[in-house]
């Protein structure tokens, strides 16, 4: 297997493999292409413990680090999911909620590894792409959310009273 030029790494204190997995089986285009073990004791590990997880999360390269618990995931990174329609968006968001993650404001979640998501239908960022006030009201609508609720969002497209 030949390494991508550009892959993002992420710092997991453990439990790569079992992330990688969990993504793998979540999302589309996601896949674990390798788990490679360490060959010596090393300060978060010993050797014969998983070092690296290589993973795909919807196409994008990604690697699993098992660093140790020194550098946990902050909302300063986060995959961002777009979604075409209500079902979608509660499977992703229940996927990761419902396994141990929090939920968050405005479609953000985080998940049994401090990693957070961004559960994003289409018809908001194509609402908020729109400007004006078509994107007040939608902006408005979304603030109070947690998970997105694609009804309320196209209700407060549609009403310019709103």
């Amino acid at each position: 297997m030949t390494t991508p030029k550009n892959l993002i790494c992420l710092w997991f204190n453990g439990d790569a493999e079992a992330a990688a997995a969990f993504y793998a089986a979540t999302f589309p285009d996601s896949d674990v292409t390798a788990v490679h073990r360490a060959p010596a004791d090393y300060p978060a590990g010993k050797a014969g413990d998983v070092l690296t997880a290589m993973f795909t999360v919807c196409g994008i390269p990604c690697i699993g680090l098992n660093g140790g618990p020194d550098f946990p995931q902050s909302e300063a990174f986060s995959f961002q999911i777009a979604t075409d329609n209500q079902a979608e968006t509660d499977r992703y968001w229940n996927a990761i909620v419902g396994n141990g993650g929090q939920e968050s404001a405005c479609g953000w979640c985080k998940d049994r590894w401090g990693l957070n998501w961004q559960i994003t239908p289409r018809v908001l960022t194509d609402a908020l792409a729109e400007g004006g006030d078509t994107a007040r009201r939608v902006f408005e609508a979304m603030m109070p959310m947690r998970k997105i609720d694609i009804a309320t969002i196209e209700a407060a497209r549609r009403n310019p009273e709103a």
